[in-house]
Order: C-alpha cells, then sequence, then structure tokens
C-alpha cells in the first residue's frame, strides 16, 4: 500500500516505525518528516497544513492512503480537501477536528451524547474569566478555547497563575473549568464515521520533573498497558464515550474518521472526560503501537473507507512498554536548540529499545536537535521494570548537551493496582 503520512514529529515517526513492521509490505513517504523520519523511508519538503500543496502532491503520486499526524493540519481541513480527490485519509475533516481545535466544541458534543466530563464556563473576557475562576475556586483550571501546541492549560493553586494565564488566551477564549481530582488515562480509539475500535489503555506525564513537580509540558514519558484499570475499563469507556460521540457527531453531520484521543480521568465519582483531540497522542502513541499486533495498515485504511466491521478488533501484546522524552535544556520555557546529538545508534542495540525521533534535523552529516522535545528512547519487554532498565540504559548512551529527563516514567508507585482505590497516590 502506498501511504502518505503528514508530520514531521514522534507521533509520526512511531506511526511509520510500525506501519514498517506490517507483514504486507508499505510505500511510505513523509512530509516533512525529521532525520529519524529521513532514515527509515523518503521524505519530502512540504507544509502539512498547507491543503494546496498536500492536494498536488496527493494528485502526483495517488497514496492509497493519506495519515494526518498533527493537529494543525485537521483544523485547518486538509482532510477535506484530500478526500475531495476520492482518496482515503486517517483523520477527520475540518467540522469533526473541532472537537480538539475547540474545547468549547467538545463540550456542547459531549453534552449533547450525555458524556461524563467537568463543569465549564466559556469566557472571552477577563472580568468573565476572573468570576468563573471566583465561582470554581482552587485548584484554578483554565484552558485555551483553541489549538495551543501543548501550552494552553494550566492547573494551578495561584490566582494570579490562573487570571496571568487567562489573559494570555483570552482573545480566542478560554474555558474556565472545576478541579477534578484523580490518576488521568489516555484511550485512543480508532473511528469509522459510525463505530470505534478501542486500542490500550496508556498513561502519560505531563510536569517537567520527576514527582509531578514543575512546569506543564506537552508530555514527558509514557507507559502501557495499565495493570491498574480494571478489566471493563476499555468496554466502559468505549460504550460511555468514545460510542457516543461519534455518534453525535454523525447526527450532526460531522462524521468523524481517524483517531478519537480520549483524555480521561477516574474520579471517586467515575470517569470523566478531560479533553478530547482528534490524532494520535504524544508520547503515548510510542508505548501503544509497539504493542499491536497485526497490520496496522490495515486498520487505518478500514477506518478510512468506513469499514471498521470489515477487520479484526486491534490485539495486543501482554508486554510492557515505556517511552522517556529526552528534552532541551530551558525546555519547556525556553529550549536551546542546535546542539548535536550523538549515540542513537548504540542506544537501539540495546535489546528491546527503539529511538524515536521529535525534533531533529540532519546538518552536514551531524544530528541536530531542533526543538524542545528531542527524542523519545522507547522499551518493550517482559516486565516494566526490565522495560525501565532498558530505557534508561538507552538514555545513558545518548549525548546531548544539557539534556534533562524525568527519571521516574513507570516508576512502581504509578503502576500499583492500590491506584484505584487511592486516586491521588
Amino acid at each position: 500500500m502506498k501511504i502518505l503520512v503528514l508530520g514531521s514529529g514522534a507521533r509520526e515517526h512511531a506511526i511509520i516505525r510500525r506501519l514498517l513492521a506490517d507483514q504486507t509490505t508499505h510505500e511510505i513517504v513523509a512530509a516533512p518528516g525529521n532525520a529519524g523520519i529521513a532514515a527509515d523511508v523518503p521524505v519530502i519538503t512540504l507544509d502539512a497544513s498547507n491543503g494546496d500543496a498536500v492536494v498536488a502532491q496527493v494528485e502526483r503520486d495517488r497514496p492509497d492512503l493519506v495519515v494526518v499526524g498533527p493537529e494543525a493540519p485537521l483544523v485547518a481541513g486538509v482532510a477535506d480537501a484530500v478526500r475531495a480527490l476520492g482518496v482515503p485519509v486517517f483523520g477527520p475533516d475540518r467540522d469533526a477536528a473541532r472537537l480538539e481545535g475547540s474545547k468549547s466544541f467538545a463540550k456542547r458534543v459531549m453534552e449533547a451524547a450525555g458524556v461524563p466530563t467537568g463543569r465549564a464556563v466559556r469566557a472571552s473576557t477577563l472580568p468573565e474569566a476572573e468570576a468563573a475562576l471566583d465561582e470554581f475556586g482552587a485548584p484554578y483550571v483554565v484552558k485555551a478555547d483553541g489549538l495551543a501546541a501543548g501550552k494552553g492549560v494550566i492547573v494551578t493553586d495561584d490566582r494570579d497563575a490562573a487570571v496571568a494565564h487567562a489573559s494570555r488566551w483570552i482573545d480566542q477564549s478560554v474555558l474556565i473549568e472545576e478541579f477534578l481530582s484523580g490518576q488521568e488515562v489516555s484511550l485512543f480509539f480508532l473511528a469509522d464515521g459510525t463505530r470505534v475500535a478501542p486500542l490500550s489503555p496508556a498513561q502519560d506525564y505531563k510536569r517537567v520533573d520527576d514527582d509531578d513537580r514543575g512546569a506543564n509540558t506537552g508530555g514527558m514519558g509514557a507507559y502501557s498497558p495499565l495493570p491498574w484499570v480494571g478489566d471493563d475499563f476499555v468496554a466502559q469507556v468505549r460504550d460511555e464515550v468514545a460510542q457516543p460521540t461519534i455518534a453525535q457527531l454523525a447526527e450532526q453531520g460531522d462524521e468523524f474518521r481517524g483517531l478519537l484521543y480520549c483524555g480521561l480521568i477516574i474520579t471517586p465519582k467515575g470517569i470523566r472526560v478531560i479533553e478530547f483531540n482528534a490524532r494520535f497522542g504524544d508520547p503515548e502513541t510510542q508505548v501503544v503501537l509497539p504493542r499491536l499486533e497485526g497490520e496496522f495498515g490495515e486498520l487505518l485504511l478500514a477506518a478510512a473507507e468506513g469499514r471498521l466491521d470489515s477487520v479484526p478488533e486491534p490485539r495486543f501484546s501482554p508486554q510492557r512498554a515505556i517511552t522517556v522524552v529526552m528534552a532541551s535544556e530551558g525546555y519547556p520555557e525556553q529550549p536551546l536548540t542546535g546542539r548535536v546529538i550523538t549515540g542513537v545508534d548504540a542506544a537501539e542495540q540495546l535489546p528491546g529499545v527503539s529511538v524515536i525521533h521529535a525534533a531533529t534535523a540532519d546538518e552536514n552529516g551531524h544530528l541536530i536537535a531542533t526543538g524542545g522535545r528531542v527524542l523519545n528512547v522507547v522499551a518493550v519487554a517482559d516486565t516494566f521494570e526490565a522495560a525501565r532498565a532498558a530505557a534508561y540504559a538507552g538514555i545513558e548512551r545518548i549525548g546531548l548537551e544539557g539534556e534533562h529527563h524525568r527519571g521516574d516514567i513507570a516508576a512502581a508507585s504509578r503502576t500499583r493496582a492500590d491506584l484505584l482505590t487511592n486516586p491521588n497516590a
């Protein structure tokens, strides 16, 4: 199958690596890719959010499937433009992608579908935001209503910090939400417009420092599966969250074909939705896909063509997977880029270890860091202890001046079954 993958980050690299693991041989091209992706498949210099440029490329190559990785092209309507050519696309149209592009839209869909979520107030002026903050009280939760590159959410006990965050994003409106306490879970669903098929749950780590301290980030690591969720957890989320959401979108004319990311929290009162995304999550994708069995490309194409009922449900290995993000000095506030990276090949020589590139480039034969989150060191093993040991051994082999990473990804305290009875552990 000829597949065009749009995007340049770790999510897209993980998708491509998993497609290359299919028994079926695929002809994969990425646009624009990064240095790690370019080492695996051909890349094209292309703005993935430019619908005209993507259409021109699709018209030239006529791929069998286009996979849209990041959220920005989806919100920009790139999937609409490609579908108009009659080419299957894994990724929702612009209207359905509002599920991620507008948090107030997502709240309206959840309300109409009866999906459990926290209370929220949309504010378009700073006085409205301040009134809502005072209504809900601390801890304060403020979210930019639109896309914010992973920087649109703050959870804080400091009212001044909450007001400052609201002020920063007020031009696109903000949502002030009630604070929900519990363990967060990411659960992905393939969606074909009417049906959903669940992948395996994962948990990521948003704070930059160990023990969930420091600034919020796009994600500093993740692990999968989650031994502490109940056996019926996935089915419950499918029946109470994912399927009603897809059905509601279809009913209102916003058919969703692609990846529905359910950001969940397990509270003492039950499961609640924190947010939806319209694409694979990063870094959770890096630990979910390595455990996926069977033909990944077949699943993506079936979702894109509206026929998930024609393929087997996704199956997963019982092995454990973790990923640890290596970030540039200064991330997330002011990452220092342009530094040379060494030792990636040496890390990948370790059993069960792979290195997924998030923000890298090749400059005159040298691997260079080009962003805040630079590499994901992924390890798969029979136990979390073995996976952790392998991942951190891989990090030790990689050199990047000023690099920092968390040391507690998938630590024992985060994987014990007692998290169910002590959700704030």
